[in-house]
């Protein structure tokens, strides 16, 4: 069977043809532009029922799975939101919101871990039950999932682990850890039923019931109507897939979705007269990240004349437009136990050059990776290149494979562009900063770290924990391999008629791509 682009397989459906097809028809665009496309202004009025919801996101390619415990883009995270439920999530203020869990109730050591389940259930009708979350975090750190080794989870002791009852279960940790909740909203902890292992046609417990999924080209879910949390507006969701930002922004300009992620801040500023932008506050760290563990970065000089050339003011202004804020090498800017005490870093470009003669590097080059894996990173790569050569460093950019660029820099390279999203400050350093991190970017390994990170966990006490992670971030921005420069909004655009997409939840976080709680007018 044959399609012509853009035409609809079903009554409201494209197939991704038709979604790539948008982006070629400039001339429609520029006709749409000219008859007003839409006045920017978001949906007004209260929530209405029905329609079908599209939503473009970047993605992977026909690799991409329906497993939620193999899961990190966000087209991924998308999917495995309208399909599952984590025991916990992230608040806009990455404060942990209750989900499937309704308590968490620590001993007095933070060695373990009592958790109350609410009643919900699977899409087949069976109940969610303690059984199913610990058959979920064995999955989770088990060898093939694909998240073992970086995943928070780590800490749990599986085999000493219980199920008190149905809607009980009582976690066993391998060391104290007081914000255990934290691990249970971390990337890819979704709650499965006991013994999935294949997931065509997956069943879980969210907001959409699974329809269809064609990896590389679009999922379709529907509304599941008894969901524990309220059954969604919308009838149904489809996420469609492209890495061209400009077939996703042509694709909500012609009407083909609406909803479009990840947009830079330039496309946002062009057309924002015409669709809605949400400006997602704070949602992405943009860095640098220096390995510590080899030439030149293994030199404090090397990695202090980084941060003093840097001129994180021209960054923000030429990157962002006016869509984020500048960094101060430390995660985590407005969130709990951030050092805001700290001062920030300044542009010093005659300290810098002394430093470059001190490591060794007048007049060096050096290899600076990036990709097209993150909006703007090699745009940011260029800049970065431009002040180097400023100050007397050559920094030669090469640019990697968007597709493995995360896995390949992790281990290879000695300096590269970087980003994330939100984390709570505890996730960020457990999950990247201590000796045995599996996904310890800067290779950062002092065991004087680890140890505070492990005082931090043993206490029950806020102020006590605020006063460690103090000292963490001390040590951090005196002595680390992540050059912090800035913190960007996440730019998703939409159509004036969808209403519902929350502007204040930054991505990763509950309320960010909540489709069940969007509607149509």
């Amino acid at each position: 069977m044959t399609e012509e682009p853009g035409r609809r397989t079903a009554p409201g459906r494209y197939t991704r043809r038709g979604f790539l097809g948008v982006a070629a028809g400039a001339g429609a665009v520029a006709a749409l532009a000219a008859c007003g496309g839409g006045n920017g202004s978001p949906a007004a009025g209260p929530p209405q029922s029905g329609g079908l919801v599209r939503a473009a996101f970047a993605g992977s390619g026909a690799t991409e799975v329906l497993d939620p415990h193999k899961t990190n883009l966000y087209a991924e995270l998308a999917r495995a939101k309208a399909l599952y439920d984590k025991l916990a999530d992230y608040g806009s203020d990455l404060s942990i919101v209750p989900r499937l869990a309704t308590g968490f109730e620590p001993s007095p050591d933070q060695t373990r871990w009592r958790v109350t389940l609410r009643e919900a259930r699977f899409h087949d009708g069976r109940p969610v039950r303690a059984a199913d979350v610990l058959y979920s975090y064995a999955r989770v750190l088990g060898p093939t999932a694909g998240m073992r080794g970086r995943s928070s989870l780590a800490s749990i002791d599986l085999a000493a682990s219980r199920a008190v009852d149905d809607r009980t279960v009582e976690f066993a940790l391998r060391a104290p850890y007081a914000e255990f909740p934290n691990a249970t909203a971390a990337l890819g902890t979704w709650i499965v039923p006991e013994g999935a292992r294949e997931f065509e046609h997956p069943v879980g417990s969210g907001p959409f019931r699974f329809e269809s999924f064609e990896p590389g080209r679009s999922f379709r879910v529907v509304r599941n109507p008894d969901y524990w949390d309220g059954a969604p507006h919308v009838d149904a969701l489809e996420i469609l897939v492209s890495n061209d930002e400009v077939a996703r922004v042509n694709a909500l300009l012609g009407g083909q979705v609406e909803y479009a992620h990840d947009l830079s801040a330039t496309t946002a500023a062009s057309y924002e007269d015409r669709v809605t932008i949400h400006r997602l506050p704070n949602s992405s760290m943009q860095a640098l990240a220096m390995k510590l563990d080899r030439p030149p970065f293994d030199r404090l000089e090397a990695r202090q004349a980084l941060f003093a050339l840097v001129d994180r003011e021209e960054l923000v202004r030429t990157l962002f437009a006016g869509s984020g804020t500048i960094g101060n090498d430390l995660y985590g800017k407005g969130y709990q136990y951030y050092a805001d005490q700290i001062p920030q870093r300044e542009h010093d470009p005659d300290r810098a050059r002394f430093l470059l003669r001190q490591a060794g590097l007048e007049g060096a080059t050096v290899r600076l990776d990036t990709s097209a894996a993150g909006t703007g990173m090699i745009e940011t790569a260029s800049v970065l290149r431009d002040q180097a050569a400023r100050v007397g460093l050559n920094l030669d950019v090469v640019q990697g494979n968007k597709d493995t660029y995360f896995s390949d820099i992790r281990d290879s390279g000695v300096v590269a562009t970087y980003r994330s999203g939100a984390l709570p400050i505890e996730a960020h350093i457990s999950q990247r900063l201590l000796s045995y991190s599996s996904t310890n970017f800067t290779k950062w390994a002092r065991p004087e770290f680890d140890a505070l990170y492990a005082q931090a966990q043993s206490t029950g006490d806020d102020a006590h924990r605020g006063e460690l992670y103090l000292r963490m971030q001390e040590q951090l921005h005196a002595e680390g391999g992540f050059l912090i420069w800035g913190f960007a909004d996440f730019l998703v655009g939409s159509l004036p008629q969808l209403g519902g997409v929350d502007p204040s939840a930054p991505a990763n976080t509950l309320d960010w791509a909540r489709f069940d709680k969007v509607w149509l007018t």
